[in-house]
């Protein structure tokens, strides 16, 4: 019973042309559009960019260092034990770590090779603002280590005064005395992600759109069949509510995976025939990504039975699932990336179900995270889906009925 019914989805699927193109050829030009307008400006503001700071130095240069950094940057987060998770999580956006012997180090003529200021960046943290960071981490440390070896040289009277004052005039320390910071610096990224491209920001995120615009195809051919008493005829004939239920969530699910085989192929191959950046999926945990793209696939299916449920004419089935769709996709993250939010939109966002998939396909793809990175997003997508599901049945009864 329940094979001849998803056949019949089938028939009714292969049928509504205008509905297979949505689901497929719109994300799939959204994201070649999206990517390609967006390629080179996809650049986050250095000085918003959330991070913790783990000061082990007590010495004056080391407070003077973060007191510049601080007026640049804004204040860290909290201190705690877990910021390197939350780096590699992207909670944070990276960490300064200040080793022991900075000060010491840095106003030292002939400083030690070990590494004594570090940047530790999340995977996912756009390239030019890694870039960014790290040439003002030497240029900061430049500036404090030639004020403290001008300092130092004279007191102990090694350089004329009047080089002394000339060099300080200037801005510039004397040219005898070393002052490079550099091999004092270390910078670095957590676990083996991708660096984020436009590609990389738009391929999950238009993916999760798609995925969800099954809302308004279902709904329509569930009108349909209620329209011409298909739906009171199964009832009649005593098949079952979780039947007919799942006989229509089962081929969409087929539907989404070819949702995602496709965008992800249009990311890898594709794009770069465009002329923009690649899609990589090297190194990633296949089973987190099938795991997030199955409960984005559920959470997107709930939905629209939960919708189809509730609406009762085609005209509300055509309005209600796309305005659903573009609202979450507005908050989630997919229009507007949510790192460039202010914060009270981000807060927003984390209730949106699409951002909840979003998350998850950047988890894998940008911080190449396996499982146990992606369960927290997977739960909430398949706790939505439940409900929804919970939803549709109750009045999936009473339009059968």
């Amino acid at each position: 019973m329940l094979l001849a019914l998803i056949k019949k989805e089938f028939l009714a699927l292969i049928r509504d042309v205008h509905g297979l193109a949505a689901l497929f050829l719109m994300p799939a030009i959204f994201i070649i559009i999206m990517s390609l307008a967006l390629k080179d400006v996809y650049s986050p503001s250095t000085k918003a960019l959330p991070y913790a700071v783990e000061n082990r130095d007590s010495g004056q240069l080391a407070d003077n260092f973060l007191a510049e950094w601080k007026k640049r940057h804004g204040s860290p987060q909290a201190n705690s034990a877990s910021w390197k998770d939350e780096v590699r999580d992207g909670k944070l956006s990276y960490a300064l770590i200040i080793e022991k012997n900075f000060s010491r180090e840095l106003a030292a003529e002939h400083p030690g090779s070990e590494k004594q200021l570090r940047l530790i960046a999340e995977p996912g943290l756009e390239s030019s603002a890694f870039t960014a960071n790290n040439a003002e981490l030497i240029m900061i440390a430049n500036e404090l280590r030639a004020r403290a070896l001008l300092s130092a040289a004279r007191m102990s009277q090694r350089l004329p005064q009047r080089s002394s004052q000339r060099s300080l005039r200037s801005g510039a320390p004397d040219e005898s005395v070393p002052v490079s910071a550099l091999a004092m610096i270390d910078t670095e990224r957590l676990s083996a992600g991708s660096r984020p491209t436009a590609v990389q920001q738009n391929v999950p995120a238009w993916l999760v759109f798609g995925m969800f615009f099954v809302v308004a195809s279902l709904a329509n051919l569930f009108i349909q069949e209620r329209q011409c008493g298909a739906l009171t005829r199964l009832a009649s004939l005593g098949v079952p509510t979780s039947v007919m239920i799942w006989s229509k969530a089962l081929p969409y699910l087929a539907i989404n995976g070819l949702q995602a085989a496709l965008m992800l192929a249009v990311g890898v191959w594709l794009m770069p025939l465009l002329g923009g950046d690649a899609l990589s999926l090297a190194g990633i945990h296949w089973g987190a990504l099938m795991l997030v793209l199955l409960a984005v696939s559920m959470a997107a299916i709930g939905l629209a039975l939960a919708l189809a449920s509730l609406v009762r004419t085609h005209a509300q089935a055509s309005a209600l699932g796309p305005i659903v769709n573009i609202l979450m996709a507005a908050i989630g993250g997919v229009m507007v990336p949510k790192f460039i939010m202010p914060e009270v939109m981000q807060r927003l966002a984390e209730f949106s179900p699409m951002n909840w998939g979003l998350e998850g396909m950047l988890a894998v793809l940008l911080r190449g995270s396996d499982m146990t990175g992606v369960l927290l997003p997977a739960a909430k997508l398949m706790g939505f889906a439940t409900i929804m599901i919970i939803i549709a049945v109750v009045f999936f009864r009473r339009r059968a009925n």
